[in-house]
């Protein structure tokens, strides 16, 4: 394969719709290329950390979230550049349809964010019990947004050779419109989905394999040659202007609980912190039994209600956590981490003991009791945020808590929490909020977390 120019190149993949296999023919793309010896990286449209997870093992290099309504249209061209910075080739996932966003104009949809990075698009089409039709999504796509450029189209769950040549033969009639790839209907077991998308890279031990057999379906069934022929240079300056948050005061111990049932971390939030003077201490709520001398405890997201029988045998680190927040820990905690510091979660019937450091109960639920983006103001006190800051995240949870019992600190002019328009409970020196936060859309989050670790070391140093 020839190598491309010295400017990265990149490629946005889309589809018409959610669930239309993008990250697999994505996954598939990125492993195929890489195996060529190509230098990738990807990007993810959206506030995921699922598909970034699987981009991140494909690509060999964290993958990073590009959303403008959160971060801004600078920070995301930004993002992109430090991103495909020494790539060779660049490739950013969609998500939803390529004209979905927010309102019936589509703001902030992947077409948007194309446009914006000067990027032409992969078209991924579900050709199930289709033919002309097909041709017929691809001129509307066209017609919609003439100034979109389309690249070409994958043309998924073909029935066989029969019915690739009616498709090929329709879509023949639309100029500059190549296929670059066609997917038979593939064996849905090799991809396994909970919630909306895949399961984790991380709690699956055949992770390596799997993308194994994504980057032989890529080079069995992608026009790979053709398809960096059409990617675009990345011709945007090096530096845009804003700066990573850097700190020269005195290094703190954050203590970060990632592994199987808590991995939802943003790369930036953990580079930042780092960038400040933090030293990193990752831990394993499901395997360690002592929590090490620490000045933060950063819980994030995941799935405890998947590993909940595992989390509440291992009593030793429930006890742990437990007593140093009561002994005034300061502990910052998200979603899947805020159950953990709960009293219990009750899953398909049955309950599981946490930490109890909440006296809140949870439930998991069958359908999402919270799924979007969230706009809150900090207008209660709390051990990390100032009064008035004004916060934009993203909540994505099937579970709940009745009876909240401790005061909250966020005011949500958008998204649920944890209900009546309140998120972020205070116990001790905790915040556990429903809300993702992103540090490069919340430009002060390390920053708080910092200056909060930085306050409890002095306060324990001058105890002692």
């Amino acid at each position: 394969m020839s190598s491309p120019t010295s400017s990265p190149r990149g490629l946005v993949v889309a589809a018409l719709r959610g669930s239309s296999a993008k990250t697999m023919i994505s996954l598939s793309l990125v492993t195929a290329l890489r195996r060529r010896g190509l230098v990738l990286g990807a990007c993810k449209k959206g506030p995921d950390f699922i598909d970034p997870g699987w981009l991140t093992a494909a690509g060999g290099r964290p993958c990073r979230n590009l959303d403008v309504f959160l971060m801004g249209e600078t920070v995301v061209r930004e993002t992109l550049v430090e991103a495909a910075r020494d790539l060779d080739f660049m490739l950013v996932e969609g998500n939803r349809g390529l004209f979905d966003g927010l309102d019936g104009r589509g703001s902030y949809s992947t077409a948007a964010l194309a446009k914006l990075l000067g990027l032409p698009v992969l078209l991924v089409l579900d050709c199930t019990k289709c033919t002309g039709t097909i041709a017929a999504l691809v001129r509307g796509c066209r017609a919609h947004d003439p100034e979109l450029q389309l690249a070409g189209v994958i043309l998924n769950k073909v029935a066989g050779k029969r019915h690739e040549a009616v498709l090929r033969e329709a879509l023949g009639f639309i100029e500059a419109i190549p296929v670059l790839g066609v997917l038979p209907v593939l064996d849905q077991a090799l991809v396994g989905e909970r919630y909306l998308g895949l399961h984790p890279a991380a709690e699956r031990e055949d992770a390596a394999m799997f993308l194994d057999r994504l980057a032989e379906v890529g080079e069995r069934y992608f026009e790979l040659e053709t398809m960096l022929s059409v990617a675009s240079p990345i011709n945007l300056p090096p530096q845009l202007g804003s700066e990573t948050f850097r700190s020269s005061a005195d290094p703190v111990r954050i203590g970060v609980v990632r592994d199987r049932a808590f991995h939802f971390y943003y790369p930036e939030n953990l580079e930042q912190l780092e960038a400040g003077g933090a030293e990193l201490i990752f831990l394993d709520a499901l395997t360690d039994k002592r929590l090490p001398e620490l000045d933060t405890l950063y819980l994030g997201g995941g799935f405890p209600e998947v590993h909940a029988e595992r989390l509440a045998a291992n009593r030793d680190f429930l006890v742990e956590v437990r007593e140093a927040a009561e002994a005034g820990l300061p502990i910052y905690a998200e979603c899947g981490g805020a159950i953990f510091l709960g009293r219990s979660v009750l899953v398909e019937g049955r309950r599981h003991e946490l930490c109890s450091v909440l006296d809140l109960d949870f439930q998991v639920f069958e359908k999402p009791r919270g799924h979007g983006y969230v706009e809150a103001v900090v207008d209660a006190p709390n051990p990390f945020f100032p009064m008035g800051m004004s916060l934009r995240g993203h909540e994505f949870h099937y579970s709940a808590a009745a009876n909240i019992v401790h005061p909250t600190a966020y005011r949500l002019d958008r998204g649920q929490g944890f209900g009546a328009r309140r998120d972020a409970v205070v116990r001790y020196q905790v915040l556990a909020s429903y809300t993702h936060l992103h540090a490069r859309a919340t430009q002060d989050w390390a920053a708080c977390l910092l200056e909060r670790a930085r306050n409890h070391r002095v306060e324990r140093d001058g105890s002692s």
